[in-house]
Parts: structure tokens; C-alpha cells; sequence
């Protein structure tokens, strides 16, 4: 441990966000820059703690202490080494990820957790900066062939990790560009698309295959990709949104959110979107509380909205744990985004009751009502409806952002892919129940974090790995570590 008394001595410490004002004004990323010297401050606040619970938090297993330590000493080879020996993109999860890591942080008993998430960033600019993350290339190539259909980081993942263990990867992506989530998913504002681009350039100079406009079940055919590769790995993600089936939800003006999103970052990207979904002047209203939703609004903000309220059928969060979720659980805090703090209002326990249109059947109003939870005599959490809390507010855009459901079933019906209890492809360690075919991410887990689409990615690349070879040195963490070995 590089300092023994950073945690006494320092204070936790992010990079500054611009101004609220201004950055409503571009899609560019929220924060200013940060000095080196001050993240290695913040590396020394890490305990080096006998039980790193942060290990636990991290569906990655990254290696925290080890890392904070190299980066309190500069050591940013060691670093890099560290970091890439268990995530394959620490560019994007230092960015994106909810740090589930920080959340088990063993200073954060008292304290405010150690900044993991923004160390992890820092390390990989620095890696990039310093020309430490390059192609990297495997020692001999096996001649199998592994179609990887859909891009997102779950896709990503897997198709690195395999050309690593020297088999051919081919990703087929049905969008115009590589990145799935990652790219038409999140907006600019949270991960400029540049840094996408840098990473998908990597790669197709170490070898691995991208094709885009390839949509797998329609204008590819899936049995010609059974035939032509050894092993396919089903990396579409959960695309399937959930509804909100209300009177007037046939209204226009009523989206799902991630078609207002997908528009805006092709807008960004340089595309033109006729007819594209706008918040200009309007009086926006997201339904749904999650990061989607948050979304959402930092998107309305810069399109122009007159106002944006969000809405959340559950109560609101405490601002501190709770006998129900202590440390090192993941908090059930109430949390304000970047977002929220660019404006509008926010509502918990809200039930959408009806969308109201005006004669053009374009949505006017949404009709509402106040609820109050209680645990019924089953014991089952559930919620009743407060008398006389009806009341209506002013909706010109409503953008549902209320999770999503499943994968999309053609694909996985022409392939023949049994389904688990919630729609998702079933899998046995990621093998589904059709000889050469394997899923991960979203597809198989179902809606959840990148963080976690990332590890799935690996894991699955490991059970095709030992599929088609018998065995995986895709298990040991030192596969991490060619990037640097291949210059040594």
C-alpha cells in the first residue's frame, strides 16, 4: 500500500462537471478535466483492506487494491496490466458503470467509498495516452470460426477475448455502426462515441470481422452462419421494451425511450432523421425511473424542452442505508444524476392512469394518481391507488422508460433456441440447447448493466473456447497481460 494514511488524509474527490447552463448546450461529456496528481491522491485513500470487498462488487473481479497501488506510484504499465487482465474496456465501464465496486468499498462503512470508477478511467486514458493498449495478436490461430451476432459490450467482449485464443471472429451487427448499446444506447453527454470508435479500430486491426447493416434472420441467413462457422454466440441483447398498455397509449407523441435516444446519437453521429422525436418546446414526461429514463432527460434539456417531469411508480429512496440494505449490499439510496441536476422535477409513487389526446389525437395531458405501498396479507409488496389523488399534468411528449422485457424472438425462433422462465435464451454455461450456438449478455441474463454484459461476454468466450478446443487459457487471468508481453 502506497500510503498507509491516504484515507485520513484525503477526501474523496471527482473531476468538477461543467455548468449545468452551459453543457445543455452540446453532447459533449459533462466533466472537466481532472490532474493526474489529485487521482493519485485519490488511489492512496484505498485501505489495501484484508477482505477487499470491492472484488465482490465488481461482476468482473477487477483487482482493485492492486491497481490503486500502482497508480499512487505511477506505475501505469503495472496499472494497465492489471486492469486488462480482467475487463476488456475500462474506457468505457470508468464512464458508464453504476460502480457496484465503490458500493462494497470497505472505507465506505464510515467514509465515502474509495473513487474506483474514476481511477479505473484515468488508467485506461493513460494506457491509451502512453501507447499501452494496442492490438493484440495471438500466438497461432486454431482456424475455427466464431459468428458473434449482435456488437453490443457483451458482443465485444466475446469476440476479443476468443480472437485472443486465436480463433477467426466475425460480429454481425443489424445497425449502421459498431457498439450496439453502447453506440444508439447511451447518450454522447455520458460516452462520446469517439471513444467507441477507438476501441472497434483495435480490434479490426487485430484481426476480428465486423459487418454491419448484417441483420441475422432477415437480410443474413441464419443457417447459412450454422453452416460456415464452428460455434455462433447470441449477443443481442434484451431489445424487447416493456408497455404501458393505458387508455390513449395509441396517442402520437408517445415513444419508447430508447427510440428517442437511438434518434439523437444518430443525429450526433451526422446522420439526418426524417421525422425525428423531438423535445423542443414541448412539455416532456418520462415514464420510469432508471438510468434510461435519466437519459432521457439530460437528451430533452439539449433538444429544448419547455419542461421535463419524471415520473416513478415506486416510493422515493432514503438518502442513507437501511437495516434492509447494509453494507456492502448495494444501497438503495436515492441517487441524482447529472441529469437531474440540469433541471425538472421529479414524482414517486405515481400511477400512469391515461394518456388524454385533443382532436388530433395527439397526447395533451396524462391523467395520474397518488399510491401508497403496504405488504398485503401474502406478504407480497404491493400498492393502492389514494382516494381522491387523481389529477392531470400538461404531456406533449411522453418517453416510456420502464425496462425491457426480453431478446427479440425471430432470430431465436429460426434458430430453434428454447427459452428460460422470462423469455431469455436458456443456457447451460452459456450453451444453449442447440449444439453449436452459446448466448451471453442481455440475451441470456436479461436487462442489466454493462458491467455485467462485459463479464458475460468473457465467460461465454471461455465455453466456446473449451467447445472447440477442449481445454481454455482463456481462464487465467495472464491472457490480460499479452497486450504488454507482446512489446516486451
Amino acid at each position: 500500500m502506497g500510503q498507509k494514511d491516504g484515507f485520513l488524509k484525503f477526501n474523496r474527490e471527482l473531476p468538477k462537471s461543467r455548468d449545468a447552463k452551459a453543457r445543455i448546450g452540446d453532447f459533449k461529456e459533462i466533466y472537466e478535466e481532472f490532474p493526474v496528481e489529485r487521482t493519485k491522491e485519490q488511489a492512496a485513500r484505498c485501505m489495501d483492506c484484508g477482505v477487499p470487498f470491492c472484488h465482490n462488487g465488481c461482476p468482473l473481479g477487477n483487482i482493485i487494491p492492486e491497481f490503486n497501488d500502482a497508480v499512487y506510484s505511477e506505475k501505469w504499465d503495472e496499472a494497465t496490466r492489471i486492469l486488462l487482465s480482467t475487463n476488456n474496456f475500462p474506457e468505457f465501464t470508468g464512464r458508464i458503470c453504476p460502480a457496484p465496486c465503490e458500493a462494497g468499498c470497505v472505507l465506505g462503512i464510515n467514509k465515502p467509498p474509495v473513487a474506483i470508477e474514476h481511477i479505473e478511467k484515468t488508467i485506461a486514458e493513460q494506457a491509451f495516452e502512453k501507447g499501452y493498449i494496442k492490438p493484440v495478436f495471438p500466438e497461432h490461430r486454431t482456424g475455427n470460426k466464431v459468428a458473434i451476432i449482435g456488437s453490443g459490450p457483451a458482443g465485444l467482449a466475446c469476440a476479443q477475448q476468443l480472437n485472443k485464443a486465436g480463433h477467426w471472429v466475425t460480429v454481425f451487427e443489424r445497425d449502421d455502426r459498431i457498439g450496439g448499446l453502447l453506440r444508439y444506447g447511451i447518450p454522447d453527454f455520458k460516452l462520446e462515441k469517439w471513444v467507441v470508435e477507438r476501441r472497434v479500430e483495435i480490434m479490426n486491426q487485430e484481426g476480428i470481422r465486423f459487418k454491419v447493416n448484417a441483420n441475422v434472420g432477415v437480410n443474413v441467413n441464419p443457417k447459412e452462419l450454422m453452416e460456415d462457422f464452428h460455434a455462433v454466440v447470441i449477443c443481442t441483447g434484451a431489445t424487447v421494451p416493456r408497455d404501458l398498455p393505458i387508455p390513449g397509449r395509441e396517442a402520437r407523441g408517445i415513444h419508447f425511450a430508447m427510440d428517442f435516444l437511438t434518434q439523437q446519437n444518430k443525429v450526433v453521429s451526422g446522420d439526418t432523421i426524417s421525422d425525428q422525436i423531438m423535445a423542443k418546446d414541448k412539455h416532456v414526461v418520462v415514464i420510469g425511473g432508471g438510468d434510461t429514463g435519466s437519459d432521457c432527460i439530460g437528451t430533452s434539456h439539449r433538444q429544448g424542452a419547455k419542461s421535463v417531469t419524471q415520473l416513478e411508480l415506486l416510493p422515493k429512496p432514503l438518502n442513507q442505508r437501511t437495516h434492509q440494505d447494509p453494507w456492502p449490499l448495494w444501497p438503495m439510496t436515492l441517487r441524482t444524476s447529472s441529469s437531474h441536476e440540469e433541471g425538472g422535477d421529479r414524482e414517486w409513487s405515481i400511477l400512469t392512469k391515461e394518456f388524454k389526446t385533443n382532436a388530433a389525437g395527439e397526447v395533451q395531458k396524462i391523467k395520474l394518481a397518488h399510491i401508497e405501498w403496504f405488504t398485503n396479507e401474502q406478504s407480497q409488496r404491493t400498492f393502492r391507488e389514494v382516494p381522491g389523488s387523481e389529477h392531470e399534468i400538461k404531456c406533449d411528449l411522453a418517453l416510456l422508460s420502464i425496462g425491457f422485457l426480453s431478446p427479440e424472438k425471430g432470430l431465436l425462433d429460426q434458430l430453434g433456441l428454447a427459452p428460460d422462465g422470462r423469455g431469455n435464451v436458456y443456457t447451460n454455461d452459456y450453451h444453449s440447447n442447440i449444439d453449436k450456438i452459446f448466448a451471453a449478455g442481455d440475451a441470456r441474463r436479461g436487462q442489466s448493466l454493462v458491467v455485467w454484459a462485459i463479464s458475460e461476454g468473457r465467460e461465454a468466450a471461455v465455453a466456446v473456447d473449451k467447445f472447440l478446443t477442449g481445454s481454455s487459457q482463456l481462464e487465467s487471468k495472464e491472457v490480460g497481460f499479452m497486450a504488454l508481453e507482446n512489446d516486451a
